[in-house]
């Protein structure tokens, strides 16, 4: 087991049902022979939450990463691994704090329907009404943007100001959809922007939207749409999770703002962390945006060494070939659509790119600090 938390674990892909079609561009991502659009459009990475998908509850545990683990040991759950030793999978530190959860949920995500208007507990809420010491706050990074029906890749963000409690009750009791759309501000995406989505904010990811998101590590959405984009009406249950409407929308910060004050509060500046001759670091989301994970992407372009201190990482080959060369054990050959999970016991890494036509892009997504 000491050995296996030194070693880069290549994740088994686990697409998810959820409520709206998408996951055509993902498909092409993981250069599928037939992307298609379905019911399956994320991919988990590094998870250990199940799925909350109302009605699906027979059916076997989706949500749930993999891993096959090196020497023919098998295919286990990543929850499973690391509940056989926090401290070596996930570091000492974050074990005294959060025990065997990662305390972070990493998703591939691509729209073709815009999802339902949404809004996530806040970590209060999220105790006061499902016991749960995490909310769902999340951080989106978009890799690609597709037009649907001709309109191009976009978000619904906040509460536009005119926007009170009482008018969004109204709206959502006579379920005028068009209302609730009009009461958010649309903001188009473009591949690159990162957005930060604390708990409590108003929003919906709209059509066409290929991306990655990090949250912490529950599956809490409140909807406000009892029938989603596509015609399919939800239960009760998929919509306030159990806790009923009337406390679905104390679930809501009714902070009403303009479209600066709106992008101000929930869009990042990438920033240049380090700089190498193989490649440069940048820090997408970091502790002085949130407290909750810390995301960064890895433009290598020869060697990259990269060095984390007793902590693990979640690692996504967004695009680009390469080597991951480890503790002078060995190497692992990533591509394309390769899913990771670093253990805290892999402390020094070297990036390597070997097709020096394309970067080797990877995103690295990080557990607090």
């Amino acid at each position: 087991m000491n050995s296996i938390s030194k070693t880069p674990l290549k994740l088994i892909d686990d697409r998810v049902w959820r409520t709206y079609a998408g996951g055509a561009s993902l498909d092409r991502w993981k250069q599928s022979a037939d992307p298609q659009d379905s019911d399956f459009p994320e991919l988990w990475v590094a998870s250990t939450v199940k799925a909350v998908n109302v009605g699906r509850e027979s059916l076997p545990v989706e949500g749930l990463s993999k891993v096959s683990l090196p020497e023919a040991e098998g295919v286990l759950t990543l929850k499973a691994l690391i509940e056989q030793n926090p401290e070596l999978f996930l570091g000492v530190k974050h074990a005294e704090r959060y025990e065997a959860s990662p305390g972070i949920l990493v998703k591939l995500l691509d729209s073709s329907e815009r999802l339902t208007i949404q809004v996530h507990p806040d970590r209060e809420f999220a105790l006061q009404e499902f016991n749960s010491r995490f909310g769902k706050t999340e951080a989106w990074y978009i890799l690609e943007g597709r037009t649907i029906e001709g309109e191009a890749p976009y978000v619904l963000l906040g509460f536009k100001p005119e926007v009170t409690e009482e008018s969004w009750r109204i709206l959502f009791e006579k379920q005028d959809i068009p209302g609730m759309i009009d009461a958010l501000h649309k903001v188009y995406v473009q591949p690159g922007d990162v957005f930060l989505i604390q708990g409590g904010l108003p929003h919906a990811i709209g059509s066409g939207c290929f991306l990655i998101e990090i949250q912490e590590p529950t599956d809490l959405t409140l909807r406000t749409e009892r029938t989603t984009p596509r015609g399919v009406s939800l239960k009760d249950q998929a919509c306030h999770q159990g806790i009923g409407f009337e406390r679905m929308l104390q679930c809501f910060h009714y902070e009403a703002t303009d479209l600066d004050g709106a992008l101000h509060r929930s869009k990042v500046q990438p920033e240049i962390a380090q700089v190498q001759q193989g490649g440069t670091l940048t820090n997408l989301i970091q502790a002085q945006h949130t407290d909750r994970f810390r995301l960064s992407r890895l433009n290598v372009t020869g060697d990259y060494v990269l060095e984390k201190t007793d902590e693990f990482a979640a690692a996504i080959i967004v695009s680009g070939q390469g080597l991951l060369e480890y503790a002078n054990q060995g190497a692992l050959a990533l591509q394309q659509g390769d899913t990771l999970f670093l253990p805290a016991g892999l402390d020094l890494m070297t990036w390597k790119n070997t097709n020096p036509s394309e970067d080797l892009v990877v995103v690295l997504c990080f557990p607090p600090s």
